[in-house]
């Protein structure tokens, strides 16, 4: 049996806000698989966007141990986890995070520039054509509508074959029609390139299409929810 993508162990997330330290993570312990689609559900507030986070090296655990690839995240500095996402990780956000300043080529291509990729701009067109958009490369986002700027972002995760594909709400800020796009894309790219892919959503019709679902309430997973769908 191979070693899991994600093994987690009795991990912890508190906050400090406004009102005081605030609990958001109650020991949480998971194993994700090689190649296992897991979706992430729960009522707003349990937790599962804070979990993805953490998944992401984007907030660090309390307590407790996260192994991603064998490495221990919670003990890494800012430049190791940064690393450590751009060489293994790609990440889709809800709201889409493009620079507005730069074309959906240049967006595509600046992070494979910054990882030291010879080819970038040819592999970002690449990508951008395997999204259906090669005839937008050379637009900006303020030209493209909410669907086509989520394909960018889809292509610019997945340009540097991330061995992890996360993803926070990907449909959450798209209509229907959009929406359904947007997720036959992700899973292709799933396929294409063998990642694992772990995502956040509300809607029933993508949780649906996972391998495994696991609801989080109030900050705990829900233990019910962790067999195979």
């Amino acid at each position: 049996m191979t070693d899991p993508v994600f093994s987690i162990s009795g991990t912890n997330l508190s906050l400090d806000g406004n009102a005081g330290r605030v609990d958001i993570l109650h020991d949480i312990s998971l194993d994700i698989a090689a190649g296992e689609t897991l979706g992430l559900i729960g009522p707003s507030g349990s937790g599962k966007s804070s979990l993805l986070m953490l998944l992401g090296g984007l907030e660090q655990a309390t307590s407790g141990s996260i192994m991603a690839l064998g490495q221990e995240l919670t003990t890494m500095t800012e430049d190791q986890l940064a690393r450590f996402r751009s060489d293994n990780m790609g990440v889709v956000f809800q709201s889409f995070h493009l620079i507005p300043t730069m074309t959906a080529l240049e967006n595509v291509a600046t992070p494979l520039e910054l990882a030291g990729a010879g080819d970038a701009f040819c592999r970002a067109q690449a990508e951008l054509e395997a999204v259906g958009l090669g005839d937008r490369i050379n637009h900006y986002p303020s030209q493209m509508s909410g669907g086509e700027q989520q394909r960018v972002a889809l292509a610019r995760a997945s340009a540097p074959r991330p061995r992890i594909l996360l993803a926070d709400e990907p449909t959450g800020n798209l209509d229907e029609t959009n929406g359904q796009a947007i997720m036959d894309l992700l899973f292709d790219l799933r396929d294409k390139h063998g990642a694992t892919l772990i995502m956040v959503t509300h809607a029933p019709e993508l949780a649906a299409r996972c391998d495994r679902v696991v609801r989080l309430r109030g900050g705990r997973i829900d233990t019910a929810t962790q067999a195979p769908q």
